[in-house]
């Protein structure tokens, strides 16, 4: 019991805490991201292709698309957007890696806004949109599900009817780890860089169901691929 106590601890979505986990993007780090953490462990460690993410990422972004921790901006320079000229929007609270997404898609002319996930998103000043992608983004997030889960309520007022909100995450500590990815994710935990030994597939959908409609949770190697959708008015 103290044991899960102060994993708990260490996992509340403090501010330390939210600082901490968006810090560790740093450029040296980004500089080897796309290689590194999408291509290499991606594949080998998680055993999802991001090459399948591409896929989800492709079904579900839209005209107007807002992403949220977008990193190095990959799936969006690879995505195949429904227009040829997407209103892209870029939202995170590292603006190392606004910057980097920015200009890796720079022939899309994005708006890049500073935001906290567990804020309001002031800075999208009323601003409405089509899809949000969430890749990589929760397992980052400090907290419980339900916790993370904020991050929903504060895009629900961006979203135009029939939205999509979707993305993958990393999953904790369970039989689809192997011996291999639980130490990393582990040691990923005790470094703060990610936050999600207790992430179950089944609380994210409850989550998203409790939002959202037509929600989807696929679970690829040790990675849950999710989407639903917003109803609107």
């Amino acid at each position: 019991m103290e044991s899960n106590r102060a994993q708990t601890e260490l996992s509340e979505p403090t501010q330390e805490r939210i600082q901490a986990g968006a810090e560790s993007y740093r450029r040296p780090m980004l500089a080897a991201y796309d290689l590194f953490v999408l291509g290499m462990m991606s594949r080998f460690m998680w055993r999802c292709p991001r090459g399948r993410m591409l896929a989800h990422y492709n079904r579900h972004a839209g005209a107007a698309h807002l992403d949220i921790g977008p990193g190095t901006g990959w799936f969006m320079d690879k995505c195949r957007f429904p227009v040829e000229s997407p209103s892209i929007t870029l939202l995170d609270l590292n603006e190392v890696v606004l910057a980097t997404a920015a200009h890796r898609i720079r022939r899309y002319r994005p708006e890049i806004r500073t935001g906290d996930a567990f804020q309001p998103f002031d800075t999208l000043r009323g601003a409405r949109f089509d899809s949000v992608g969430m890749n990589f983004l929760l397992h980052c997030l400090p907290g419980t599900m339900a916790q993370k889960a904020v991050v929903f309520d504060h895009v629900t007022p961006h979203l135009r009817p029939g939205a999509r909100v979707f993305g993958a995450t990393v999953l904790g500590l369970g039989p689809h780890h192997s011996k291999r990815s639980g130490k990393l994710l582990a040691k990923l935990n005790r470094s703060e860089v990610f936050s999600n030994l207790d992430d179950r597939q089944g609380d994210l959908a409850e989550q998203l169901g409790a939002r959202f409609t037509d929600v989807e949770t696929v679970r690829s190697g040790t990675i849950c691929l999710f989407a639903a959708r917003h109803p609107g008015a």
